[in-house]
């Protein structure tokens, strides 16, 4: 009778157990892990956990142009929620974000099931004992509701899926440092606030096809702090990959090939600008660990590969939370200080395609035809044949521009959208309470063009040219000076250096310096130009010899008597000339 009593009780768990299991799937595992929730769902559940654990809370951090709230979940053992409390915890606070581009939505199913395992069975318990975590499940919450079997082409599932883009039409990873989504500005707000100590992005690849479900990228090739570039380099990387190839998960770089599509033709890596996720948060001193899963594997292998990555980086920050947290705080001291603007800073790089390392290739057989239809290559992948290549691999950067970084900027108030730029950002900045005329350099432009076609919105930069110039000007009361001797020097550099990879120059935030806005009528310069060649020294030589170099201003009447206003009191001496001011010397 007592071993039929024990028999009936054990059942009574089992069944228990399973039927709370049942209950706390996911709507990922429900559709037999093929399918991804809605918005509305994935809020739900998100709710159900808040709801079920002390230790989760969540919160709105925006609102999108579509009127859907941006939220955020946080767990932590003790149950803190607060910027001030995760700091004073001592934990590495780790921030994951999925569903920057909705189609790509593995973060998402991966942390819902990873927050629901740490609820019902306090599985990574060990782990958030020295981590704490935010979780931001859908970034971009209206290109997620564009809802439909067609979001992307080449992509194995899931069967219906978001938009790449927001409601605006704006690719959110390429706005992180001008800052125009609604969503991104939230975004910043949110990452002000926390200063997570690392951070993940979770998507999925475009390309060819290969064996790895998971690739990766990380800013390891000289674009940040020297310590944090060695930490990711040395201690993170070998660690994570090691882990994640015991795992099943063997990892590589993430994939792109001198030419579209061909293996052979070897591979190339890149800096990553601020425009990007890791490369915006590298500027900013944070290691970012960008996961690319291979968009023609199943869905559901994507998505354990993400959850994989996502335990495996929390097993290396758990054992290296204080190391990584002393070379933050080294990291952030150093760009704050003298010694690093005593540097030349590197403002854009290029990959040197004179110098590779030969790497094993996990791809899959393939075959080039010509098409009888277009008469382009048609490569045919066998994805049943796998195949090892040795491949050369580009990933060593030079740098092409650099420059010597000032002790401050100043920004003239009238620039208040770049003042509104700089803010966003948690920049710190001293407004001038009455007009100052200080000693500045700045930039006078010599020559500049535009692309022909919009990129996310504008029509970049691709050309400049401009000479230093020193001058004293008056800057009125409201101008912002913009101290270096701060961590986010580097960011800083990056948004106002013109020549800097992703400068709010290059995103035409000041085309309006480059527009002629006075003219002077042909019967006004043609007697005028006479007596100033008559007058002028030298100016009848300077004439003759802009005549004979440029054809294109020998042929245009118009352009001659432009270059003779030019040289007249009349002509606007802002034209072309970069507003923002360069204190080479300053002190706070």
């Amino acid at each position: 009778m007592k071993n039929l009593i024990i028999s009936f009780l054990m059942l009574f768990v089992t069944t228990a157990q399973y039927a709370q299991s049942e209950n706390w799937q996911t709507d990922y595992e429900k559709s037999g892990m093929v399918a991804t929730p809605t918005y509305a769902q994935t809020m739900s559940f998100l709710d159900r956990l808040d709801t079920a654990s002390a230790e989760i809370s969540t919160a709105d951090f925006g609102i999108s142009p579509q009127g859907r709230p941006l939220r955020y979940l946080i767990y932590d053992v003790d149950g803190l929620k607060t910027a001030e409390q995760l700091k004073a915890s001592g934990r590495v606070l780790l921030m994951v974000q999925a569903g920057i581009h909705p189609g790509e939505s593995e973060g998402k199913d991966a942390l819902l099931m990873l927050l629901r395992d740490q609820v019902l069975e306090g599985k990574y318990d060990a782990l958030f004992e020295k981590v704490s975590l935010l979780f931001v499940p859908i970034f971009n919450v209206d290109g997620h509701e564009r809802f439909s079997p067609y979001g992307r082409i080449n992509q194995n599932g899931p069967i219906e899926m978001g938009w790449r883009t927001t409601a605006q039409n704006l690719n959110l990873n390429r706005d992180y440092l001008k800052a125009e989504a609604p969503e991104m500005q939230a975004w910043l707000s949110l990452f002000n606030r926390f200063d997570p100590h690392f951070f993940i992005d979770t998507h999925t690849s475009d390309g060819a096809d290969y064996q790895y479900v998971m690739t990766y990228a990380m800013e390891t090739a000289g674009n940040m702090e020297a310590g944090l570039t060695a930490w990711q380099a040395e201690v993170f990387l070998p660690f994570w990959k090691q882990q994640m190839n015991q795992s099943g998960f063997p990892v590589f770089p993430y994939v792109s090939f001198r030419k579209w599509h061909d293996p052979r033709s070897g591979l190339v890596s890149w800096i990553s600008g601020p425009m990007l996720s890791q490369g915006y948060t590298a500027q900013r001193n944070r290691p970012g660990l960008l996961l690319e899963t291979h968009m023609l594997k199943p869905y559901n292998q994507r998505v354990e590969a993400t959850k994989a990555s996502v335990v495996h980086a929390m097993e290396l920050l758990a054992q290296k939370a204080s190391e990584l947290q002393e070379l933050l705080k080294a990291a952030d001291e150093y760009t704050a200080s003298g010694s690093f603007r005593e540097q030349d800073f590197a403002l854009d790089f290029q990959i040197d395609m004179t110098d590779s390392t030969l790497v094993a290739f996990d791809g899959v057989a393939y075959k080039v035809t010509k098409s009888d239809l277009t008469g382009g290559d048609w490569f045919v992948y066998d994805n049943q044949k796998p195949q090892q290549f040795v491949l050369p691999f580009f990933d060593k950067a030079k740098v092409l521009k650099t420059v010597k970084l000032p002790e401050a900027y100043i920004v003239p108030v009238e620039w208040i959208n770049i003042i509104g730029k700089l803010k966003s950002h948690g920049v710190h900045m001293k407004t001038l309470e009455a007009d100052k005329e200080m000693l500045v350099e700045t930039y006078l432009f010599t020559d500049i063009s535009w692309q022909t076609r919009p990129y996310e919105g504008r029509h970049r930069v691709n050309q400049m040219s401009f000479e230093p110039k020193m001058t004293n000007k008056v800057f009125p009361a409201g101008s912002v000076i913009v101290p270096m001797n701060q961590p986010l020097a580097r960011l800083i550099a990056y948004m106002l250096e013109p020549e800097a990879d992703g400068s709010l120059l290059e995103w035409g935030f000041f085309d309006a310096v480059f527009e002629q806005k006075e003219y002077a009528e042909s019967y006004v310069m043609e007697p005028l130009a006479r007596r100033m060649l008559d007058s002028i020294p030298g100016l009848r030589e300077a004439y003759q010899q802009k005549k004979q170099s440029d054809k294109n201003f020998a042929n245009s009447s118009w352009a001659q008597l432009n270059w003779f206003y030019k040289q007249t009191p009349w002509w606007d001496q802002q034209f072309m000339v970069y507003p923002i001011g360069r204190l080479m010397q300053w002190e706070e």
